[in-house]
């Protein structure tokens, strides 16, 4: 989506998507909180500070490696931790963390796209607000994927049956592992139609 920028524009998206990425799992957070798990509160990571959501393999090694390698922009911040048996609800109240994330990118959408109806012709605010907006529709639709450790497959899990339950419980605890599965997954199988949502929610949403 983002090949050919360069110089003002990198920086543009750059800003977009720590925005985006670091609000997102603030969000998590704050819901799992509001749920009754005070983990992430805890863990010092209820706060907008960047770097609380580095993460040395996903937010740098494995980003870089699929850029050189693949030409694949891939970005992902350290997970806010939170205890699904503190929650309310049970899986229902981890089904809402999860969703957490995905809306707040939402939010921040609408946000970016009010910003760039507003703006009057090209310029340093209109672009801005065309990367932000492109950026956290993109963090939405590719979280919302229903797989493991993904947030979608938080909504999944919750009315899924308990076999299927057990697979995603296994698949999630590979961790890292999991990560480059989804990866793979985006990459042979999932691109067009993630495409092909980003560009109808951006269509909705800009004209």
């Amino acid at each position: 989506m983002y090949s050919g920028l360069a110089g003002i524009d990198l920086a543009l998206v750059f800003v977009s998507l720590v925005i985006g990425i670091v609000i997102h799992e603030l969000m998590h957070g704050v819901v799992a909180y509001w749920l009754g798990d005070k983990t992430a509160s805890d863990a010092g990571r209820l706060t907008l500070n960047p770097l609380a959501s580095v993460d040395p393999i996903t937010t740098i090694l494995v980003p870089f490696i699929l850029l050189i390698t693949l030409h694949i922009p891939f970005f992902a911040a350290k997970p806010v931790p939170f205890n699904p048996d503190r929650l309310k609800w049970d899986e229902y109240g981890a089904a809402l963390v999860g969703l957490a994330g995905p809306a707040t990118n939402f939010v921040l959408a609408v946000i970016g796209a009010g910003l760039f109806h507003i703006a009057s012709g090209p310029g340093l605010l209109h672009d801005f607000a065309l990367y932000f907006t492109m950026v956290n529709v993109s963090i939405m639709v590719f979280n919302l994927i229903p797989f493991p450790p993904l947030d979608g497959s938080r909504v999944l899990y919750a009315f899924a049956p308990e076999p299927l339950q057990r697979v995603m419980r296994q698949i999630e605890s590979y961790g890292f592992a999991a990560i480059l599965i989804v990866v793979f997954i985006v990459i042979m199988f999932l691109s067009p139609v993630l495409v092909s949502v980003q560009r109808s929610v951006l269509l909705f949403l800009l004209g």
